[in-house]
């Protein structure tokens, strides 16, 4: 009977640590890094640090080698840019230098290839220079969907991908300095852990939390391998795919197009609570999430027996975007597909609030332009300056509303 129980005891433990690996834990990751006692992991601070220990945990957790230059973590230091159009200075043991971290496990299926999986896990702290809030009063900018959400994804991904798909390496990177300026995928492109010549692709997670009704997921460089739309399509039933061929956007998969390796980055859209203290955990659509984690791992298992994807320039359309001297104080809806520039959420205090604009208006007129879409909604914003008025038509339901602004 003794050894009956001891047996039973046993079963009951490995099958509670095999439960560990086998269930999803997207929500208790985002709550976890979500949660004020992380003051909002805005990098080189300690809240950075503590979020930096329970990823490399989870990642030891699951099984994941470590992969970085000391354990998990692969440590960066950089003296802050006070001119905003300079590159970041990567220095060692000088006086005002910040130190983040890049947080590196690793699957080793002893393959040719390997495939890049990332998030970034920092934020913006108490808020600084991105930050959207107007309030006097400090609050912590907690980034549950910026970038919690994506990072949790990766989590579940690297428990997904543990002893399956074995054709190709995997290679988890938490990235630190995202909302600095890319700084953590920049360090580890330019100081690999990993031979990156062997890398078939990367994929980036990048604001994955809030997935709305219309189940719309922007899909951005599907035009950096030849393979990318066949593949996105074939496994597609669930989402309204907004896709976007290049390769360059304001997200880590960057660093890596620009060292020729193929990306993709996927993206549920902006909203009101973008570079805010309310991006909170208990606002995020944790289904969503489980439905792309399952939409990205079907993926990565369709492109496993495919060997080093192939790599193609795209336009960069970061180029031709004109610039502007003043806003709106709107936050576009990036995923609307339709003919004009629809508003998700409208700035307190700014031109668009002052003239009336609300939430859900679509911009089809701005002065003298038409407004089709995002490029010709810049290209109309660019030729004013501040104290300059102006009008904007706006269809709201089925009325075309016309509205005074002043920048």
């Amino acid at each position: 009977m003794r050894n009956f129980l001891i047996f039973f005891f046993l079963i009951s433990f490995f099958s509670c640590s095999n439960d560990l690996v086998e269930k999803s834990n997207i929500k208790d990751d985002v709550s976890f890094l979500a949660d004020d006692a992380l003051e909002g992991r805005q990098t080189g601070t300690e809240g950075e640090k503590k979020a930096a220990n329970y990823i490399a945990k989870r990642f030891k957790n699951l099984g994941l080698i470590a992969k970085g230059t000391t354990n998990f973590d692969q440590e960066f230091s950089f003296v802050p840019k006070t001119d905003p159009h300079s590159e970041v200075t990567f220095t060692k043991n000088e006086d005002g230098t910040i130190t983040g971290r890049n947080v590196i496990g690793y699957i080793n299926n002893n393959a040719l290839n390997t495939i890049i999986i990332g998030a970034h896990y920092d934020h913006l702290g108490y808020g600084g220079d991105g930050s959207l809030y107007r309030d006097s009063i400090k609050a912590i900018h907690n980034g549950a969907d910026d970038n919690a959400s994506g990072t949790a994804v990766m989590l579940d991904l690297a428990r997904k991908l543990k002893n399956k798909n074995t054709n190709n390496n995997y290679l988890f990177i938490a990235f630190s300095g995202e909302e600095m300026g890319l700084l953590g995928s920049n360090y580890f492109v330019k100081n690999p852990t990993i031979n990156t010549k062997a890398v078939s692709y990367m994929i980036n997670m990048d604001m994955v939390g809030r997935l709305k009704k219309d189940s719309a997921l922007a899909v951005y460089g599907t035009g950096t391998s030849p393979m990318f739309k066949q593949v996105l399509k074939a496994h597609n039933n669930k989402f309204k795919l907004i896709e976007n061929e290049s390769g360059v956007g304001p997200s880590d998969h960057t660093s890596f197009y620009l060292a020729d390796i193929p990306v993709l980055h996927f993206f549920t859209g902006q909203h009101e609570d973008y570079h805010k203290p309310g991006d909170d955990a208990e606002k995020l659509n944790y289904q969503g999430m489980e439905i792309i984690s399952e939409y990205i791992f079907d993926i990565i298992s369709d492109l496993d027996d495919n060997g080093k994807l192939a790599f193609r320039k795209t336009k960069n359309e970061s180029e031709s975007t004109p610039r502007f001297k003043v806003g709106l104080g709107v936050i576009p809806d990036y995923l609307f597909d339709g003919k004009g520039m629809r508003i998700d959420g409208v700035s307190e205090g700014r031109p668009a609030e002052n003239g009336g604009l609300l939430k859900g208006d679509i911009v089809i007129q701005l002065g003298d332009s038409i407004v089709k879409d995002m490029m010709s909604y810049m290209r109309a914003l660019s030729v004013f300056d501040k104290g300059d008025k102006t009008t904007v038509m706006v269809k709201r339901g089925n009325k075309e509303v016309r509205s005074v602004i002043e920048f």
